[in-house]
């Protein structure tokens, strides 16, 4: 069996000390489209990762973010964020880590990695192995009930109109002890692995946001699932994240609030004010 984490992890190390190095200098913000950002240690990291990738293992295809795209019907896949949370990267906010995944071609995951540099914090795992804390092995929760769990999710950086979450938000806010947004899908699904948060549920993401967490998940005991409960796919582009012992109960909140039942309206200003009183 091939042993692929010393040198992944290896890998993200670099890359996030690369990070780390703009970091400190604050780089310049650039912009993919009206509100996308992008910087050089995007493109800098990117580099890095796909150059040591390609020389340790030539025979497979890499598919990153910032347009890295080679081999894509090779045996093996791997899929690469040089950095998730950008945007918490450009304005100082240290919350953003490097993904590395790899896949076979049907999909399976195989290897996940996720590196935070703020933190020093390396969460990984393979298929069959378990999952690792800096090298030590993490379960997820044991929270039982939704009115117990604190959950995370985000949101997207453009057409935020016309996305559904907000919703979600309010109504999860109300059912559970809280909903965090720290801005980095990657490092939701670690937490969700790690057992700092319950469950996780965002729209809209690529396989390059999800790939590593996913399977870092699964293999610390969790379930991941699409909204519906449905099985999970790389190409899915929903994803619901959890402990495994409140995803039945979070399939079942998402249902009502689709559609529509049971929904609990804000309060007012002055009603919320008057309460106050």
């Amino acid at each position: 069996m091939i042993r692929y984490l010393p040198d992944v992890e290896a890998i993200a190390r670099e890359a996030g000390a690369l990070l780390m190095g703009h970091f400190a200098r604050h780089v310049r913000i650039e912009y993919k489209g009206e509100v996308d950002l992008v910087t050089v240690a995007d493109r800098n990291s990117e580099a890095l990762i796909v150059e040591r990738l390609r020389k340790r293992w030539p025979e497979h295809g890499i598919v990153a973010e910032e347009g890295t795209r080679s081999d894509t019907a090779a045996q093996y896949r791997w899929y690469v964020d040089p950095l998730d949370g950008t945007t918490n990267f450009a304005h100082g906010y240290p919350v953003f880590c490097v993904s590395i995944a790899l896949t076979r071609q049907d999909g399976q995951l195989e290897v996940g990695v996720l590196y935070d540099p703020t933190r020093d914090e390396m969460f990984a795992a393979e298929r069959g192995q378990g999952a690792t804390l800096n090298g030590k092995p993490m379960r997820v929760s044991k929270t039982t009930r939704l009115a117990e769990s604190l959950l995370g999710t985000g949101f997207p950086s453009h057409k935020r109109h016309a996305n559904p979450n907000i919703h979600f938000y309010q109504q999860l806010t109300l059912r559970s002890h809280g909903v965090r947004r720290a801005g980095s899908a990657a490092l939701d699904l670690a937490n969700v692995a790690c057992g700092r948060y319950d469950g996780f549920w965002e729209f809209n993401l690529n396989p390059w946001d999800t790939a590593a967490g996913v399977l870092i998940v699964q293999e610390a005991g969790g379930t991941v699932t699409r909204f519906d409960g449905s099985p999970f796919r790389l190409d899915s582009r929903e994803v619901l994240a959890s402990n495994s012992t409140i995803h039945r109960e979070l399939i079942t909140n998402f249902e009502e609030i689709f559609a529509g039942r049971g929904l609990e309206e804000l309060p007012s200003v002055p009603e919320y004010v008057k309460s106050r009183q």
